[in-house]
């Protein structure tokens, strides 16, 4: 891959990291240091990785925590997928959503079985050279002894309180003592701490991930869910396992696109790019009406499909050799005009996360885990710390659907990782966090780096473009007026939106020997590398 590394067209205080041995980049430099103090303890990429992670529940807990799912992408000569994210309840009551109109986000009937413990484990017994304990160092350190909150996460903790500190239940008394002690979100640089879950932390740390599944803390979660009405059992946590898939790619230009298969929406990205395949970006500037509206639309076209027949593989019709297509990918280009796609259908026949990434000489990580919406449920396991995500939102109520609500099933899942090679070799992983914008930021990365050969801080920082529904799309400050103006005469409805709309990204690449690290402006992120 060829691209500048002076190049920097976009208003950004910062600049591409460089290393030789080693890089780490995550959305909190805090998680970041974590990381590369694994590295100087004689730590590999896997170590860093899950060392970042595990520090991420501590300093973003507006986005992540132990409660959370996890999947992740190894290179170690060739590229692991992981799936750590964890089924419905086996009771679960389906009377219970009858009379509703949407799957909830607040409350137990949103949490299915978290994974994001078991991803941590699996990951160093498979990998790992330090001791399973060591990597907990950081996060505990950060939970007992307190850090002062970064800024983009105190914003989004301020965005949180209209939503969690009006629930009254006492399931949620627990939640509202841990995050928001003085009954208000803590503001940047106020020391906050959470002793509770370092001592879970140590927990974790020295049986290896077993007490949450299947001893004293499994016992905790079960008790608490028993007392306030939830569903998760002893034996929902128990049976508990990630496994390992193949990741599924498409070619487009010169590179190979990775992405982790369903329950996950990773192959939206990679049936968007199969769609723009067919155009010559690169005759279109960057920041051109041109390359925005086929942007969008293939992404509009792309979302039709995976919103009707993603879901659990276990329940989908439709294989993802049949949404990979090359030929149906064609039919769809033939949909895009100079004006924007009212409202897309499928054509085919019906039926608050964190990203990081590590590398070193030897393998590259990519990793991503999350609550979902916010910091989840509402729930935290009174003690403990343990906040649980709200991951069975991505359900749907629809009758008939793949993705329905039922007992002992994965939902749709919005969190992705992403990796890169070019002939057989790898160029390294990256991800963009934010629920749908994930594929959309994965499709805005690759165009970026491959018709445009922006290096990857730059195709990092370059403003972006955000499809909702309909012909919805958000637009970043920073794209030209003159593009604005011109979708909207596409019939695009077009909106200028806040960053934190736009998702939060990492990535790590190779580049004629060297690491090239870079983190994403839009959230308080750093990259290191050595």
């Amino acid at each position: 891959m060829n691209f500048d590394l002076n190049y920097y067209p976009y208003p950004s205080q910062r600049r591409l990291i460089l290393g030789k041995r080693c890089a780490v980049a995550t959305s909190q430099h805090l998680a970041t240091l974590a990381g590369m103090e694994m590295f100087s303890k004689g730590g590999n990429a896997i170590d860093a990785a899950i060392a970042s992670a595990i520090a991420l529940t501590v300093v973003e807990p507006t986005s992540n925590a132990l409660g959370s799912d996890a999947f992740a992408m190894v290179w170690d000569g060739k590229l692991h997928g992981l799936n750590a994210s964890g089924k419905s309840p086996k009771n679960l009551p389906l009377d219970a959503f009858a009379e509703l109109d949407m799957m909830p986000t607040l409350g137990w009937l949103s949490v299915t079985v978290p994974g994001a413990v078991s991803a941590w484990s699996s990951l160093s017994k498979r990998w790992g050279k330090l001791p399973f304990e060591e990597l907990f160092i950081p996060a505990i350190r950060y939970a007992e002894e307190g850090f002062p909150v970064s800024s983009i996460t105190a914003q989004a903790w301020k965005r949180s309180e209209s939503i969690y500190l009006p629930l009254i239940s006492p399931e949620f008394e627990s939640f509202k003592r841990v995050f928001f002690p003085h009954n208000r979100a803590p503001e940047t640089g106020e020391i906050w701490a959470n002793p509770d879950q370092g001592k879970t932390l140590r927990e974790i740390a020295a049986t290896e991930g077993e007490s949450f599944y299947r001893g004293k803390l499994a016992a905790e979660i079960t008790s608490f869910a028993e007392a306030t009405g939830g569903y998760l059992s002893r034996e929902d946590l128990a049976s508990h396992q990630p496994i390992w898939i193949d990741p599924i790619s498409t070619e487009y230009r010169h590179l190979q696109v990775w992405e982790l298969p369903p329950n996950g929406q990773g192959i939206a990205a990679l049936i968007a790019l199969d769609i723009l395949e067919g155009f010559e970006m690169k005759k279109y500037t960057r920041d051109s009406v041109e390359s925005f509206h086929r942007q969008i639309e293939a992404m509009k076209l792309s979302f039709a499909d995976v919103y009707r027949h993603v879901a659990d593989p276990e329940h989908m019709k439709l294989t993802v050799h049949q949404l990979l297509d090359k030929t149906y990918a064609r039919e769809r280009r033939q949909l895009i005009t100079e004006r924007a796609i009212p409202l897309a259908a499928s054509g085919l026949p019906k039926g608050g996360t964190v990203y990081l990434c590590a590398a070193d000489q030897d393998l590259m990580v990519s990793f991503i885990q999350s609550n979902y919406e916010g910091f989840g449920s509402g729930l935290v396991i009174p003690g403990t710390g343990i906040a649980l995500h709200n991951r069975a939102a991505g359900f749907t109520l629809e009758p008939e659907h793949p993705n329905r609500i039922t007992a002992f099933k994965r939902p749709f899942h919005t969190i992705i990782p992403a990796f890169l090679t070019q002939e057989g070799e790898p160029l390294g992983p990256f991800g963009v966090m934010g629920a749908p914008m994930q594929p959309q930021g994965h499709l805005q990365m690759v165009v970026n780096l491959t018709d445009y050969q922006m290096n990857p801080q730059t195709a990092l920082d370059a403003p972006r473009w955000r499809f909702l529904e309909g012909n919805n799309v958000l637009l970043e400050r920073g794209v030209p007026p003159e593009v604005v103006a011109e979708l909207a005469q596409r019939g695009h409805q077009v909106e200028i939106a806040p960053e934190f709309m736009f998702g939060k990204g990492q990535m790590i690449l190779r580049h004629q020997g060297i690491l090239v690290a870079a983190s994403e402006p839009r959230a308080d992120g750093l990259a290191l590398a050595m």
